[in-house]
């Protein structure tokens, strides 16, 4: 019988605030941001208002659309440059008042899913005895659209981490997983530390004594007061969620290694398969119900809101081969992904630069 899904989840969603570091690149270029931000809707009064949220895909394509514009591939750096913590919300705002380099990255990394949600990963704080790893989760496959994210992040977070400290960091390592830029010496010049490209991970590696620099602004009251505000509005953002929601979220980041088992997310859940199988047998579900309904969401969005190509879907969400994917997707939308992609693209009303 022929299984007809419906799409439900997209990519993922950030802060507009993020559309401040583009429009202060662009500004530092001496051009104007505010035609461009118009363009994606990004008016003034949207900018304001406390929870609104910019997709990831409109994200990518607002920078690159910011790249074209200024004619400056490494735009990316300059954003990560004129990052500022506000723009990261409650969470930014709290770790200004962080005791140390290394509680604030704690902070702005542990905190990510109150400023950024994307179902492709999350970041990672990952601490040593020699020092810790700040970990951006992978994007690829890698194109126009997506270099600057990297750049920005990264860099982004050195820049944060600066204005707690209110000095310069040491930076020991950048790795990052595409190949070498063209302007690649911009960010050694920068960062004037070694450099990686080809790495298996985007990070920045920091020792020890940089992790401990104190925040001379640091009051204690303040913190412990912001981060309960943190815990609270985060546990608000999850404590309803399901646990099919929950499976499916954990799903998603691994299908670009090959189809997940039940035993791998009961294991994350701490639960016992048998245990994991019988719950979402009561909740009317299956678990390859859940993981060919989250292939077919994320395929939905990246043929609907990207521009890569089938082969790379079919990449990321684990697949055999190409024609393996387009097989599946048929079975489950009655339309081939061309089909659906050029519906999408006639349906649509708003901007797609």
């Amino acid at each position: 019988m022929t299984q007809t899904l419906a799409p439900k989840i997209r990519l993922g969603d950030l802060s507009v605030g993020f559309a401040h570091s583009i429009a202060a690149a662009i500004t530092a270029q001496g051009q104007d941001p505010n035609a461009l931000l118009e363009r994606f809707e990004l008016h003034p009064e949207r900018l304001v208002q406390p929870h609104a949220r910019l997709s990831i895909a409109r994200y990518m394509r607002l920078g690159h659309a910011a790249i074209q514009y200024t004619g400056n591939p490494a735009l990316g750096i300059s954003m990560g440059q004129h990052s500022q913590l506000a723009f990261l919300g409650l969470a930014g705002i709290t770790a200004t008042q962080a005791p140390s380099v290394r509680a604030a990255a704690r902070c702005i990394i542990g905190f990510e899913p109150l400023y950024a949600q994307n179902y492709r990963g999350a970041s990672q704080f990952i601490e040593d005895h020699k020092g810790a790893w700040l970990n951006f989760y992978s994007i690829a496959p890698y194109n126009a659209y997506n270099y600057f994210v990297v750049e920005s992040v990264l860099l982004g977070w050195i820049q944060h981490l600066q204005q707690v400290c209110q000095g310069r960091l040491e930076v020991q390592l950048l790795q990052i997983e595409y190949p070498e830029p063209s302007y690649a010496a911009q960010l050694t010049q920068y960062l004037q530390c070694p450099i990686e490209f080809n790495a298996k991970h985007n990070r920045v590696r920091l020792n020890q004594h940089n992790l401990a620099l104190p925040n001379p602004q640091h009051c204690a009251g303040t913190w412990h007061a912001l981060l309960e505000l943190c815990e609270e509005q985060f546990l608000r953002q999850t404590r309803h969620y399901t646990l099919v929601e929950q499976v499916s979220q954990l799903i998603a980041p691994l299908l670009k290694n090959g189809e997940p088992s039940i035993g791998q997310i009961a294991h994350k859940l701490h639960l016992p398969t048998w245990t994991l199988r019988r719950k979402l047998a009561a909740q009317g579900t299956q678990f390859r119900q859940l993981v060919n309904q989250t292939r077919f969401d994320l395929a939905s969005s990246y043929i609907r809101d990207t521009e890569l190509t089938f082969s790379e879907i079919s990449w990321l969400l684990g697949f055999s081969s190409p024609e393996a994917f387009q097989r599946a997707f048929k079975r489950w939308s009655q339309r081939t992904p061309g089909e659906f992609r050029r519906a999408e693209q006639q349906r649509s009303t708003t901007y797609q630069p």
